[in-house]
């Protein structure tokens, strides 16, 4: 793990910190980087160029002259695109620029760049941005002891702290060549535009837990709780007397009643005799 000397604004080593490997730690990536750069770029873009064709135009729709006849070119209008003031061909349009790029490799650019602005020696850990007053002229002076301020020549610097400190924030801002961002609001045109880093170890934390790999694919388990209820049982149906072939509902036996399995056929006259 990369160590590196914490400074107060006096430029006084007060202490160390290691850096994670993770995020601090990463081989150069120039195919990436460049693919974010461009990426940011494309969604900074208004895309709101736009140029006339011959329906936007003002002009008459009237014919000139005849089709033949007067020795001259045909014409059908004056916004036509042959002549002078008509309307333009294939011209820009409004039109939206912005492309999502995954989220893994904006963040793996991010580690990238940042892993080498520390590898030059242009990352500078500060404990705190403890301005007492929202003075330019405090802040210049601060500039100058972190030897950010060369023959009256401002080194561009990014300052990573937290937004609310109002003090760090208000002395700053009329400062051309500095600006200040929190650790969420980082982007990679950022770290590439600004030769100097300036960043807290609250920020370095921040960032430590945005941009580490092994945190992006820990997602918390929510307990899933079951809700118990209460299981009726079910009426059982009865069933329905079957009805016969031949049968309607009406000559059905009804509830309670016993069906007739066979029916009787009436005795013949030879049968009678053999009884008796």
């Amino acid at each position: 793990m990369p160590t590196v000397k914490v400074r107060n604004l006096k430029n006084k080593e007060v202490g160390e910190i290691s850096l994670s490997d993770a995020v601090f730690g990463v081989e150069l990536n120039e195919s990436l980087i460049h693919a974010a750069v461009v990426n940011f770029q494309a969604n900074g873009r208004q895309g709101t160029s736009a140029t006339k064709t011959r329906g936007n135009v003002s002009g008459s729709g009237r014919k000139l002259w005849k089709q033949k006849g007067t020795g001259r070119a045909r014409i059908a209008s004056l916004r036509s695109p042959l002549w002078k003031g008509g309307g333009n061909v294939h011209g820009p349009q409004p039109r939206d620029w912005s492309y999502q790029m995954p989220k893994k490799m904006r963040r793996g650019a991010l580690r990238s760049a940042l892993s080498e602005r520390l590898r030059e020696g242009n990352l500078i850990v500060i404990d705190e941005f403890g301005i007492k007053n929202p003075k330019t002229k405090e802040f210049l002076s601060v500039l100058g002891s972190l030897g950010l301020i060369e023959k009256n020549a401002q080194v561009k610097t990014l300052i990573v702290d937290s937004l609310d400190n109002a003090n760090l924030v208000l002395s700053s801002r009329n400062v051309q060549k500095t600006k200040i961002t929190n650790s969420f609001g980082l982007n990679i045109y950022d770290l590439l535009y600004h030769e100097k880093l300036l960043i807290t170890k609250t920020a370095i934390e921040e960032l430590v837990a945005l941009l580490d790999p092994a945190r992006e694919g820990a997602k918390e388990e929510i307990p899933v709780v079951e809700a118990k209820t209460e299981v009726k049982p079910k009426a059982k149906k009865e069933a329905k007397p079957k009805v016969a072939a031949g049968e309607t509902e009406a000559h059905a036996p009804k509830k309670g009643s016993k069906k007739v399995l066979k029916e009787e056929a009436p005795a013949t006259n030879k049968e009678a005799a053999d009884d008796e």
